[in-house]
């Protein structure tokens, strides 16, 4: 295998153990990165330490300092921060065993490639696949890569298995403090029934290559012609045409017309054609914004 091992170690269960290796199952997409350029000599912005009422400073004048008071910092050098470092572990035990559903889509963080390290590992390695997939369940443990330590979860991908890390619970916000303000009302079912006859009718299979990201497209599109320009200043404003009227919006107008628009008129046919109840409409028509968050 061509990529590097991220990890090589053994998944154990109970007292089996069963020698892995992980690779990382993502990579950095085609992004466009700027630098800082000092126009009239066009050459690239350097950074200083500076300390205020000092100057610049060296760099082995520079320790790291973690804020406990304001303006009172406990000072560590590199030395004592890796000495609590945890030590790679070369076995990850699982623990326990839940439903995929349980754990909620905010914990799940980055994904890695699980894979038998060797000819010997197969057998077990499929038992353990197999098994997770026939009982439906995902596998936890903790495990401890390049000096700290991660819950993770391991679950069946094809002909092997994906390990991920997973947020600790203090790094993720409670929901209820953004939703709060949403009202818990009862929609009309005529809204609802043309919202999912225009779901059903958009439905299918998805096939990420089909999603590209337009703004780093249209970044290169405008670096090439900036290029081919010679310098001078490109300015498109796709925009102007484009009309900014009321965000009042009549719900129901909205979603007859995207079903119009889908070639969706047939499945539309299965809501009521019934007028939506006054009470709803005036609703949806005069809805305020909701109150700014604490």
């Amino acid at each position: 295998m061509a990529a590097r091992a991220y990890w090589q170690g053994q998944i154990r269960l109970a007292l089996v153990s069963i020698p892995v290796e992980i690779y990382s199952a993502t990579k950095s997409g085609a992004a466009v990165s700027f630098k800082q350029i000092h126009e009239p000599s066009g050459q690239p912005i350097h950074y200083d330490k500076v300390v205020t009422g000092v100057g610049p400073v060296d760099a082995d004048e520079i320790m790291k300092g973690y804020e406990v008071e304001k303006g009172e910092y406990v000072l560590l050098d590199q030395d004592e921060i890796d000495a609590v470092k945890l030590e790679s572990k070369k076995t990850l035990e699982l623990t326990q065993f839940v439903d995929a559903s349980e754990i909620d889509v905010l914990y799940y963080e980055k994904p890695y490639f699980v894979v038998p390290a060797d000819d010997l590992a197969e057998e077990a390695f499929i038992v353990l696949r197999e098994a997770l997939r026939r009982t439906k369940k995902v596998g936890l443990g903790q495990l401890a890569m390049r000096g700290r330590e991660y819950v993770v979860s391991l679950k069946p991908c094809g002909r092997g298995m994906v390990l991920e890390t997973l947020r600790y619970a203090d790094e993720v916000h409670k929901a209820q403090g953004y939703f709060r303000d949403i009202p818990d009302d009862e929609p009309s079912e005529e809204l609802l029934e043309l919202a999912e006859a225009l779901i059903e009718k958009r439905s299918g299979d998805f096939h990420p290559q089909d999603f590209h990201d337009r703004y780093v497209d249209a970044l290169k599109d405008l670096i090439e012609r900036k290029r081919k320009a010679n310098g001078k200043t490109i300015i498109d404003d796709k925009h102007s045409g484009e009309s900014k009227g009321s965000n009042v919006v009549d719900l129901m107008a909205a979603l007859k017309k995207s079903m119009e628009k889908s070639g969706g008129t047939a499945a539309a046919k299965k809501a009521p054609a019934k007028k939506a109840p006054a009470k709803t409409a005036t609703k949806t028509v005069t809805k305020t914004p909701a109150k700014k968050r604490a």
